[in-house]
């Protein structure tokens, strides 16, 4: 794919020499998928009228996901928690960075405040340091309570070579990460039932690796009893994973390894 390549020519030069050694014998393998179950440990995430736990259904869904690609053995797959333990924001960016992944997939639940109408549906968001809408916002601002995202570290070049490097990466990744959420939405339109408006942009902290297109799906609103209901369900839940497994492949395309 030509975004991965370009991609991973900015990485080079960006890389010191130990860095891109590594890199260049990772580009041997096959890409490599990051899914991001969210929450954790103590960190239920949300919680349904039921009693259901964000932090089990993100981490069911993740998990058939896993299964679901490494069948088809098209990539490679790694997860920032594959149990139930709190993981940092920040650690979760250093966690796909450190491995030069091919893309991020943050996989969430919704849920809205008591009292608030009923809504449900799934919905994908891509960063954006202006939100879609209120309800956006507000989503980022919860998920981003739990830490700060740490800084991105460059290797020793003037400020004017780091700041072109960055530009260029960064453009490579905003245009990656609105490529993986509409193929994601594409995906899971007519398989589950999506939010009005599914595709969105907010500021969350997990998706601001500057070099790792990323896109966080929230796979419905623990809120709503329909969606609590269908998110306890295994069939749902993998129909859910074969949806996001599609957007996946067709994100990474017919690369070729060099």
């Amino acid at each position: 794919m030509i975004l991965l390549r370009r991609r991973s020519l900015l990485l080079s030069l960006l890389a010191t020499p130990s860095l891109a050694s590594a890199q260049s014998s990772s580009r041997t393998r096959l890409p490599l998928v990051v899914l991001d179950p969210g929450h954790g440990g103590s960190d239920p995430g949300a919680i349904g009228r039921a009693g259901t736990q964000e932090k089990r259904i993100t981490l069911a869904v993740a998990q058939q996901l896993r299964r679901q690609l490494e069948a088809q053995g098209r990539v490679r797959v790694a997860m920032t928690r594959s149990r139930d333990v709190f993981v940092s924001l920040r650690r979760r960016v250093e966690f796909t960075r450190e491995r030069d992944a091919a893309l991020l997939l943050s996989i969430h639940a919704d849920s809205l405040p008591p009292g608030q109408p009923s809504v449900r549906g799934a919905s994908v968001y891509v960063l954006s340091e202006t939100a879609t809408d209120p309800l956006a916002a507000a989503l980022a601002r919860r998920e981003n309570l739990a830490d700060r995202a740490g800084g991105l570290r460059l290797p020793s070049v003037t400020p004017e070579v780091q700041r072109i490097l960055l530009s260029l990466m960064r453009q490579e990744t905003r245009a990656g990460s609105e490529r993986l959420a509409r193929l994601t939405v594409n995906a899971l339109d007519g398989g589950v039932p999506l939010l009005n408006q599914p595709l969105r942009r907010a500021s969350f902290v997990v998706l601001k690796a500057p070099d790792v297109p990323a896109a966080l799906v929230e796979c419905g609103f623990l809120s709503n009893s329909g969606d609590e209901a269908a998110l306890r369900r295994a069939d749902h839940r993998a129909r859910l994973a074969a949806s996001l497994a599609e957007a996946v492949t067709a994100f990474i395309g017919r690369r070729t390894l060099a």
